[in-house]
């Protein structure tokens, strides 16, 4: 059994690229419980995360007002589909905003988790992933004595949306690879594209303190709708009529705005349930469109198959 200790990760180099794959689970040494405000909902909201017995999987839970528990499996079937946010749920029990936790669970390799949420809404925070790849560095990890499963791309797939679309991709290496492209109008943003491999530190330094961006013009229509009740400049980035930023701090680089849509795409992508070898790639995506490649993935089985790994 010598194997199960020293199989933690299998370190790759591919196209000149060293990247680590997991053989095995992993689920926190320790509780972590954190407060904010919801950045839609403008409500408290506390999370807890607590570590889980191997193959339990990702799974929220959310107590409604009646006293009922609530369960929902982080994957793209107990999704709602929105635009804004990424919502778990069914009917009126939702649980809203799931992508920067799910961006950081999914960085950080962690495979089982029951989540506690005591509103409907996750907070925001600091609008990126950075709080949550802190925490959970801090808690620490603990590896589990189960295979980890992975769903290999084998043929491409694509879902289009108007000028936008979304897809996987077989990758030449065993890697969780991601190709982002946004463009806005505004001058502030333009066209901006991000390709990366990845990598826990390398989340955890460039993708994960990149925050959540909006237009100053849209504010009264998104408060109309009951939403952006809860955004600040402490926790978004906002673009102002003359198109300049109005963060007194700028920006953390001048590709933030991909930096985030990137973000976005790991937390949404971790709704297949398990990490995938491949290519995920988009133009243009969003929250609604990254599921529906998701769904669409796992609604045609030819396209993928299920692998782990050993030493």
């Amino acid at each position: 059994m010598l194997w199960l200790w020293i199989c933690v990760f299998l370190l790759k180099e591919q196209e000149g690229i060293i990247f680590a794959v997991k053989c095995f689970q992993s689920t926190l040494e320790k509780e972590i419980t954190f407060s904010g405000y919801g950045i839609h909902s403008g409500k408290p909201s506390t999370v807890v995360l607590k570590p889980a017995v191997a193959d339990h999987g990702i799974i929220f839970f959310l107590r409604s007002e009646v006293g009922r528990l609530h369960g929902f499996p982080a994957d793209v079937f107990h999704t709602i589909p929105m635009d804004f946010c990424t919502t778990l749920g069914v009917d009126n029990i939702r649980i809203e905003t799931i992508e920067h936790l799910m961006a950081a669970i999914a960085a950080s390799g962690l495979d089982n988790l029951a989540i506690e949420v005591s509103a409907c809404e996750l907070p925001i925070l600091d609008g990126g992933a950075a709080f949550y790849m802190k925490a959970i560095t801090e808690a620490g990890i603990r590896t589990q004595k189960v295979m980890r499963k992975y769903i290999r791309i084998l043929e491409p797939i694509e879902i289009r949306s108007g000028d936008g679309f979304a897809g996987f991709s077989p990758s030449p290496s065993d890697a969780m690879r991601f190709d982002i492209s946004i463009f806005f109008a505004s001058s502030a943003i333009g066209r901006q594209h991000l390709a990366f491999t990845l990598d826990t530190d390398r989340f955890a330094r460039d993708i994960a303190p990149a925050r959540t961006f909006g237009f100053l013009k849209d504010v009264e229509t998104l408060w109309a709708a009951g939403l952006a009740l809860g955004s600040s400049l402490e926790n978004s980035v906002v673009i102002g009529l003359d198109d300049r930023v109005l963060n007194a701090g700028g920006l953390i680089a001048a590709d933030e705005f991909v930096r985030h849509k990137a973000l976005d795409a790991v937390g949404d992508t971790a709704l297949l349930g398990w990490p995938f070898i491949g290519i995920f790639y988009s133009f243009k995506g969003g929250h609604r469109l990254n599921a529906q490649a998701v769904r669409a993935l796992l609604e045609n089985p030819r396209y993928y198959e299920m692998t782990s790994f050993r030493s």
